[in-house]
């Protein structure tokens, strides 16, 4: 009896079991989990869409500067793309004719000189040869070659796994012809996409939400992206000049391979100055000056020449940076790498403007909730 009449008291109210609340959240995971799915599935084509994107925003403001200043354009963007296009693809011919058989001259020592080197050092023979031009007492010949012994497996195990890298970025250069055509697209027309998903919004509150991630969204891109180019470029001129003047060989091949390995975050110029020492060790090729050279020029680059390019648009802690770098080598290898720090930030955008956005809409139904009251 008591439990009915304490059901039937209007103290007492029924929670459903489906409300809409619920059903949001609901719907929200299955739709959060059918996109990471698709993405998964269909990672190939979303990261040439991501490289796409990456090459509009680079070129984006010589497209701007070509359609206002150029008669041939008259105007028009897309004949100022092409002339982009085409201004671009006379430079690159002009720099593989007069650099390129340079580059593949020492490219082909360089890499046939590899077995040779790796027999050297599961040998022990390179130990001895440098200790010799050392001056290396007995002891120290032996506590090497000893080490070397015991680390035999894991330093072939590391060049076949940097030779698999480099293999897998031959097989994705087909994107080189696709990611060109895409990004004529979004330089065309990428305004009237983002004008477009704003106006499928219905709310005046939800289009401010989203213009405003977009504009961060391009600010950051588009820092981090001729940033990275910029750096990209002052490393492989600073490499390819210091390392002839260390009168180290391949040094061209090696400044071009520096400057290349700086697009990856973290893991590409800790390989680039692998193989750079690498080489100086085998070559006895001032191996002491040539990590000394790398280490100042890293502080350069990490402490003076990014911050002032990239200023706070990638503002991630180094172990985001780390967990994002390591979570994209695990799904998408190397371009999975190179991709992993504007996708977190990206993320860390959505993220800090989602809650700016929550807390305007907790505030506005708080500050109507009295006015409700009374009218009631």
């Amino acid at each position: 009896m008591r439990t009915e009449e304490a059901a039937d008291s209007p103290s007492f109210k029924k929670v459903p079991v489906w409300d809409t609340q619920t059903a949001r959240v609901l719907s929200t995971i299955i739709i959060f989990i059918a996109v990471a799915a698709f993405c998964y599935g269909a990672w190939k084509v979303l990261v040439a869409f991501l490289f796409a994107i990456f090459l509009a925003y680079l070129l984006a403001p010589l497209v701007s500067f070509v359609e206002r200043n150029s008669r041939l354009s008259a105007g028009s963007r897309s004949r100022a793309i092409a002339q982009v296009y085409v201004g671009l693809g006379i430079i690159l011919t002009i720099l593989i004719l007069v650099a390129g058989p340079k580059l593949e001259t020492e490219g082909r020592r360089l890499i046939s000189a590899i077995p040779g080197w790796l027999g050297q050092l599961s040998s022990g023979k390179i130990i001895s040869r440098i200790g010799i031009v050392r001056g290396w007492s007995d002891a120290t010949e032996e506590h090497l070659q000893h080490w070397i012994a015991e680390h035999q497996n894991e330093i072939l195990q590391w060049a076949e796994r940097l030779g698999n890298y480099a293999a897998q970025l031959v097989v994705n250069s087909v994107w080189l012809i696709i990611v060109p055509i895409l990004a004529f697209f979004f330089l065309r027309d990428g305004g009237s996409f983002a004008a477009s998903l704003i106006e499928v919004l219905d709310r005046r509150r939800q289009r401010l939400f989203l213009s405003a991630l977009l504009d961060d969204l391009d600010t950051m891109l588009a820092r981090y992206i001729r940033a990275q180019l910029i750096l990209a470029a002052l490393t492989m001129f600073a490499f390819t000049l210091g390392l002839t003047l260390l009168r180290l060989p391949y040094s061209i091949a090696l400044g071009v391979a520096g400057g290349v390995l700086e697009f990856i975050p973290m893991v590409g110029p800790l390989a680039g100055a692998t193989v750079i020492l690498a080489v100086a060790f085998f070559t006895d090729s001032h191996f002491f000056a040539a990590a000394v050279f790398l280490a100042v020029w890293r502080i350069i680059q990490d402490y003076v020449a990014s911050p002032r390019l990239m200023g706070k648009s990638v503002e991630l802690h180094p172990l985001a940076a780390l967990f994002a770098i390591l979570a994209g080598a695990e799904v998408a290898g190397v371009i999975g790498v190179y991709l992993s720090i504007p996708i977190a930030a990206t993320l860390r955008i959505f993220w800090r403007r989602w809650r700016s956005y929550s807390a305007v809409a907790a505030t506005s139904v708080n500050l109507d909730a009295p006015a409700r009251r009374r009218m009631g």
